[in-house]
């Protein structure tokens, strides 16, 4: 299954991306690219095979929860270059669009 050149602009502006006439017929082929060898997988004989999260032995170890003294919400912001009703104020990054 190929991506038209349709289908790379629409992920293009999902992704909220411009790109260059140039540079879609480059990412229309790589992308194709990769469905094709990702399509591959679907070779793999895999009867009898346990499906699995992940293939070492190794789970997560959390520490325990233990309550101890912190700093207070005037303590955290003290320092803070600019501070709103008691929190960290940061300049917008994402646009209104």
């Amino acid at each position: 299954m190929a991506l038209t050149r349709e289908e790379v602009l629409k992920v293009a502006k999902l992704s909220m991306l411009e790109f260059k006439e140039s540079e879609v017929v480059v990412l229309q082929n790589e992308l194709n690219d990769i469905l094709e060898f990702v399509s591959k997988l679907d070779e793999a004989d895999v009867e009898g095979i346990e499906p699995m999260t992940q293939v070492n032995d190794i789970y997560n170890s959390f520490r325990e929860d233990v309550i101890t003294e912190s700093l207070t919400r005037e303590e955290a912001v003290k320092n803070a270059p600019e501070e709103i009703e008691g929190t960290f104020a940061v300049p917008r990054t994402v646009g209104e669009n």
